[in-house]
């Protein structure tokens, strides 16, 4: 097993992002995993602002035992400025969800993916047709579209009229409207591919890697020497370089250095796994989530939870969207992993929010 796994984000064929190919991956709509009992309307609205909280990311991480040979974590976030808080993560949700290889959604043979792609492996359930979570709210002329929330149906409804309630609509006109993707609510869609590093932070590099990557480090050096480190070279000046000054915990800070130093070797990284591992803070946790740091147990098995991953904020950057905001999302999840029962599909699991905010404000 490698150090710890770093996640990158790359363009792909929607149809290889789906539930079919067990996938890990940055926006869209969520690839559901157990297809019977889905998140209930209450889980998936914000507590504070009561609107639809939008899907963030999944990664799928099994564990070796017979109940977890499938196994992904889901990440949903609302986008309601008001709800964001600093170095609190109340606008936050994560779940876990998991089966057994002999289950009854799932072939126990892989997909082929060297041959076409084949269609995501549909819930007996209504989905929103903007977001692709529970939709128990209808169209009431046509019966035909199917929403988590009225704001959705209003996203949708100048695209929807156009088939509502029409004649000689065809399959392919109705399955063309319902794909229209929706950037206001939802977030663009990537693949998370995975890579292990060393405990230096480095992938699988050949010489000429190898090469660059003292160069690098070589500038990094002389960067750190005269204080001009506050921005990594391929990530904008405001997603890390906001971090570096006008705060107590800014440039002089030993983690925030570390957290620079670190990211400096793999630039792209929008996750860092490493289970029972610990998470890479980007300033002091003691002054900005001490409060956090006591993790709560597990509320199935009431055992201990552990760190699993983490989210950067280089995913910031290919949102391009400035009304959400962290510094480090760490995730921690039960230990065990343990069996979720047979009437629930999804358990939450713990998340903690770090931003890096001037503490003498």
């Amino acid at each position: 097993m490698s150090d710890m796994d770093l996640g990158f984000p790359e363009q792909c064929e929607p149809g290889w992002l789906t539930n079919r190919y067990f996938p890990s991956k940055v926006g869209g709509k969520p690839a559901w995993l157990e297809l019977d009992l889905l998140p209930s309307k209450e889980e998936m609205f914000c507590d504070e602002c009561k609107t639809p909280k939008t899907f963030l990311c999944q990664i799928y991480a099994p564990f070796g035992d017979e109940h977890n040979f499938h196994r992904t974590i889901f990440v949903f976030v609302c986008r309601t400025a008001t709800c964001q808080k600093a170095n609190t993560a109340s606008n936050l949700m994560v779940l876990r969800s998991q089966l057994a290889k002999k289950n009854k959604f799932y072939s126990e043979i892989p997909p082929d993916e060297d041959a076409d792609v084949l269609p995501p492996i549909m819930p007996n359930k209504k989905l929103c047709i903007v977001c692709g979570c529970l939709g128990q709210l209808q169209c009431s002329r046509c019966k035909n579209a199917n929403y988590c929330a009225a704001e959705h149906q209003r996203a949708h409804w100048p695209h929807h009229k156009t088939i509502c309630s029409a004649a000689n609509v065809t399959e392919n006109e109705v399955n063309k409207i319902n794909a229209i993707a929706f950037p206001k609510l939802l977030f663009p869609e990537y693949e998370i591919t995975i890579e292990p590093c060393d405990e230096n932070n480095r992938v699988d590099l050949d010489k000429d890697d190898e090469a660059k990557e003292k160069e690098q480090m070589a500038e990094y050096e002389k960067l750190a020497a005269e204080g001009k480190t506050g921005a990594l070279n391929n990530v904008p000046d405001g997603e890390l370089e906001k971090y570096a000054g006008g705060t107590s915990t800014g440039m002089d800070d030993k983690y925030f250095r570390k957290f620079k130093k670190t990211m400096w070797k793999q630039e792209a990284q929008i996750l860092r796994y490493k289970r029972n591992g610990e998470p890479l803070w980007i300033s002091n946790p003691e002054k900005t989530i001490a409060a956090h740091l006591v993790i709560p147990n597990c509320e199935l098995c009431g055992g201990p939870r552990q760190f699993e991953f983490q989210i950067m904020p280089q995913m910031l950057y290919i949102f391009n969207n400035e009304a959400i905001d962290w510094g480090v999302l760490a995730v921690y999840t039960c230990v065990n992993s343990c069996k979720i029962p047979e009437d629930i599909g999804y358990v939450k699991e713990y998340i903690i929010k770090q931003d890096v905010v001037d503490d003498k404000k």
